[in-house]
């Protein structure tokens, strides 16, 4: 039963003149001194819509428990888009106001343990659940509070369902196996929503069950269906401002763990420097995934985290050069279908600097086209 908002906003002023649970009696009681007339549904409806309003993620609850979706995005009270995998699409979830979207917003930033109000208006934190929750509060975002919530998966594809969904071909498959069997080190990278931790996932799960894998992660993402991880998760300070624990001291941590692989879920920052130096340290079959807008474009995306880190340009090209065979990267049609579009190996140009060729890419329509780096990403593949 669907019930007036008004009506919703009403019960629950006169619900917190008095403090006490949310129970149906109250809201009935409510409903009566309003003067309006109740029954069974109404007060059952109206104590649904409180209850969602103080329990999970409220009117947005369905959105992330649904399966298929792996965004639910909200720009102010009257405008919601969620993704199911085919790009954005608007569903009818709304709020009665701004200041409804506001209070969502400041529950699910407090159940992480942090802090939004008008002196910190915004905020990034996971939830309990594992969902990563970003939030800008109105009048720095219009046309009011913007909610992103991304949502984890609860299962892990295979790489036969990466094939079905057109996420892979058939030959693309078959190259990902070996890079993983050959334990080449690899970045897979693309923009945000790409399928990026879904792809690693995924490749993870390949990986013999003999070998340990330490994951190094800022939100924590990866679940690969593997017998044997281990998961590290950075922290942010708290509201006083203490206790943070960035990424780059987790990764020098994670060095000192035995791992067979180490898997860095997201290369964005400083840690760039400790992975680099990973990769070329004897940890075979290392691996991360790296916001860029092509495979050619990850040796500048690479240098210019370095460089921000402190790592001087020829040191950063020449680790990359010597700890990363190869870049995988994701892209997205334009009907919203994610896809691997590339294939491609790092080459030393003449001035020393790294360069990508691609070696295999897939235009779609299963079609296949070979490129320069074919040659060398056989040679590594041992084939």
């Amino acid at each position: 039963m669907s019930v007036d908002a008004a009506l919703v906003e009403e019960v629950r002023e006169r619900l917190a003149r008095d403090s006490g649970e949310v129970t149906p009696h109250r809201v009935a009681g409510a409903l009566r001194e309003s003067g309006r007339p109740i029954g069974d549904a109404t007060v059952l409806a109206v104590h649904e819509a409180l209850r969602r309003d103080v329990v999970g993620a409220g009117p947005l609850e369905p959105l992330v428990r649904n399966p298929d979706v792996t965004d639910v995005l909200v720009n102010g009270p009257d405008s919601v888009y969620v993704d199911r995998g085919h790009g954005l699409e608007r569903v009818d979830v709304t709020f009665p106001s701004d200041e409804a979207v506001r209070r969502l917003a400041q529950r699910l930033a407090a159940s992480g343990g942090r802090r939004l109000d008008d002196a910190t208006p915004y905020v990034d934190v996971r939830l309990r659940d594992g969902t990563r929750f970003h939030a800008v509060l109105a009048p720095l975002a219009r046309p009011g509070t913007v909610l992103s919530l991304r949502v984890p998966h609860q299962c892990v594809l295979s790489i036969d369902e990466l094939v079905a969904a057109g996420t892979l071909t058939d030959h693309a498959a078959r190259l990902l196996r070996l890079v993983v069997e050959r334990r080449l080190a690899f970045l897979v990278s693309g923009g945000t929503g790409s399928g990026k931790t879904t792809l690693l996932n995924t490749l993870l799960s390949l990986v013999p069950p003999s070998q340990r894998m330490v994951l190094v992660e800022d939100a924590s993402e990866l679940r690969p269906a593997h017998p044997h991880v281990v998961g590290l998760e950075s922290r942010p300070p708290n509201i006083e401002g203490a206790g943070e624990v960035p990424l780059r001291a987790l990764v020098r941590q994670a060095l000192r763990m035995r791992p067979d692989r180490l898997v860095v879920g997201e290369v964005r920052g400083a840690e760039v420097v400790e992975l680099l130096a990973a990769l070329n340290t004897g940890h075979e079959g290392g691996c991360g995934t790296i916001h860029a807008n092509s495979a050619r474009d990850v040796p500048a995306r690479v240098e210019a985290l370095a460089l921000a880190a402190g790592l001087g340009r020829e040191a950063t090209h020449s680790q990359f050069l010597a700890g990363v065979d190869v870049v995988l990267h994701l892209g997205r049609h334009v009907d919203g279908d994610r896809v691997l579009r590339e294939v491609a190996v790092p080459v030393r140009r003449a001035d020393g600097l790294a360069e990508m060729h691609p070696a295999v890419s897939f235009p779609g329509g299963g079609r296949t086209v070979t490129g320069a780096g074919e040659p060398a990403l056989a040679s590594r593949l041992g084939s």
